[in-house]
């Protein structure tokens, strides 16, 4: 298959070289020169974008601000358009002129980026959140998800509002989490102190400003009701704290009610089980939290968690 990449930093770069090694003939398109040099080493490259509008499949690898630019540029491409930016309902609103377009998003992010932090198996036993609306062409869902999974990624099915709310929740969330983290701990004694818990706590804070600003502006409706919910937490908390003078269990049974669920993720998977190969089907093992992994002709193989016995 002729896979189109646009855009080769941390993502797109890994995606290339990913297809690239599965045996697909990619070519891939940024607009810096130095990163088309260093991508040169590893499959073909353009600079121009109308080289990509012969492509089976374009993947669009670029930052939600510059979404509508890409999809502008992509006009008459009669292929298959998919992305990977961490807000789906943007990306939804700006490929909607285009004829086949399905939303993805790859859970795999680090906090460096560039094509020097790539890497062709990223996605390997990774989540790959593939949207699947009312409107979604299943073969179109199905091909990106035998695409995905052949490179080792657990293909998630989710609607982009169900994917943004939950994006919200376990993604940007934690990136404004950490930045106040660190403005919370920026004096130099605290700084010279900090250690494991500073440094995991934090390390999101170190990211991109602009992968930042993305999630802000393109999920601000979600991003707020996650800050609500985590706000509330933390008025919880104080109350506990507060309480602990005379009831020295508040705290700890609030604690102790998170660290069981930290304690429990990841989740074992369970067996494989059977998927019919409807949109129905797929989001229902989606919103169990399960994933598709690998696609035959007339199911997929998914798997949920395992439940935990409570005996």
């Amino acid at each position: 298959m002729r896979v189109a990449v646009t855009g080769l930093g941390l993502i797109g770069g890994s995606a290339a070289l990913a297809l690239a090694g599965a045996g697909h003939d990619v070519i891939g398109h940024d607009p810096d020169p130095a990163t088309r040099a260093a991508a040169a080493a590893h499959f073909a490259v353009t600079a121009d974008p109308a080289d990509l509008l012969d492509a089976d499949v374009a993947v669009v690898a670029a930052p939600v601000r510059h979404l509508d630019a890409v999809a502008a540029s992509l006009a008459g491409f009669r292929g298959l358009v998919t992305d990977v930016a961490s807000v789906k309902a943007d990306a939804r609103r700006a490929f909607a002129a285009l004829p086949r377009f399905v939303g993805g998003h790859p859970m795999a992010g680090k906090e460096t980026a560039g094509f020097a932090s790539a890497e062709p198996d990223l996605f390997r036993d990774r989540v790959w959140v593939l949207c699947l609306e009312a409107d979604t062409d299943l073969g179109d869902w199905l091909l990106l998800a035998r695409l995905w999974t052949a490179v080792g990624a657990r293909v998630v099915p989710a609607t982009a509002a169900a994917h943004d709310a939950a994006a919200a929740r376990i993604s940007h969330l934690e990136h404004l989490v950490a930045a106040a983290l660190v403005h919370t701990a920026a004096d130099p004694l605290s700084q010279a102190l900090a250690a494991g818990s500073y440094r995991d706590g934090t390390r999101v804070a170190a990211a991109q400003t602009m992968l930042f600003t993305g999630m802000v502006e393109g999920n601000r409706a979600e991003l707020l009701a996650a800050l609500d919910a985590f706000g509330a937490q933390l008025d919880e908390a104080r109350r506990a704290v507060d309480a602990d003078r005379d009831r020295p269990e508040a705290a700890a049974g609030w604690f102790d009610r998170a660290r069981a669920v930290r304690a429990a993720w990841p989740p074992a998977p369970g067996e494989p089980e059977r998927v019919a190969l409807t949109r129905e089907a797929l989001l229902d093992l989606g919103a169990a939290g399960g994933w598709v992994e690998a696609v035959e002709s007339e199911v997929a193989i998914g798997r949920r968690p395992r439940v935990q016995s409570t005996s």
